[in-house]
């Protein structure tokens, strides 16, 4: 049976339709190759963990340069590696008091290493060099470094951890992304930083008042090198030390734009988040 040209014309209409629809997804996908997961939403980001199953293994504290601590990686291996971010605990804690963002963030995409200082009176300065010795363990000798794309790494801490996270990113401006939170040091200035920076703060804080921490290190980071505040509602010192809805999700957020470079999650720190727990919010967004 002989087809009809307007039969012929119709299929050929289709076909170019249908070509239209997927090669600009295809090149979507082509244009980053870090993406992982699935399509963004508050849902996702705020339940207690995210789309990818995970796994952990504890770090002996006889490695150099840091105290040990525990990794928590991504089970998939169908996406390629995945980015990966060093955590410290503050002064005087351990791992264990905030190691609820350890497979949090993980379940998202990321390898973590939640780290143990080598003494829990270690200063900042220590921290942020201790931050960036796990990372270097954690791809180069860990036994999860095969599924880590070493060029896309992150610091964060809370306290002096997150004062040592400030420090790190100043000693290695290669860094995507750093996370200060409830960050104390008594260098009020990082005009040298370049790596994106979100820093929460807890408006509360008797211990790191973010008048004289957070809002100052704020201040002083140049808008070029992208940055945002969150700071939460009636939030102590020690908000990090249970599971806090907002940190888990800005975080994760902050990571995913700026680790995977992954544009999809712009929409939750551009305005950025709103709502009873959070008492302010600044970023250098374009008409925020």
């Amino acid at each position: 049976m002989r087809t009809s040209r307007t039969a012929k014309a119709v299929v050929a209409t289709m076909a170019a339709v249908a070509l239209s629809i997927i090669v600009p997804q295809a090149a979507q996908a082509a244009d980053n190759p870090y993406e992982r997961g699935p399509d963004p939403t508050n849902a996702i980001l705020e339940a207690s963990r995210g789309p990818f199953a995970t796994s952990s293994v504890s770090v002996s504290s006889l490695v150099s340069g840091f105290g040990g601590g525990v990794i928590y990686y991504p089970t998939d291996t169908s996406q390629g590696t995945f980015g990966a971010i060093a955590i410290s605990p503050g002064f005087t804690a351990r791992w264990s008091s905030i190691d609820w963002l350890g497979p949090r963030i993980a379940s998202h995409g990321f390898v973590v290493i939640g780290i143990e200082t080598n003494s829990v009176y270690d200063q900042p300065s220590s921290r942020g060099t201790q931050l960036l010795a796990a990372l270097d363990y954690l791809t180069q000798s860990s036994s999860v470094r095969s599924r880590i794309d070493n060029t896309r790494l992150a610091v964060a801490g809370h306290s002096m951890g997150g004062g040592g996270s400030l420090e790190a990113a100043s000693d290695r401006p290669s860094l995507q992304a750093a996370i200060p939170i409830a960050p104390w040091n008594s260098d009020k200035t990082w005009s040298e930083l370049r790596t994106p920076t979100l820093i929460i703060g807890g408006e509360s804080d008797s211990i790191a008042p973010v008048s004289s921490h957070s809002v100052p290190f704020y201040n002083s980071i140049p808008s070029s090198a992208e940055k945002a505040y969150l700071e939460l509602n009636a939030a102590s010192h020690f908000f990090p030390q249970s599971v806090n809805t907002p940190t888990g999700k800005m975080m994760v957020a902050w990571l995913k734009r700026f680790v995977d470079n992954d544009t999809r999650y712009e929409q939750f720190l551009c305005p950025g988040p709103s709502g009873s727990a959070i008492e302010e919010y600044r970023n250098t967004c374009p008409n925020s």
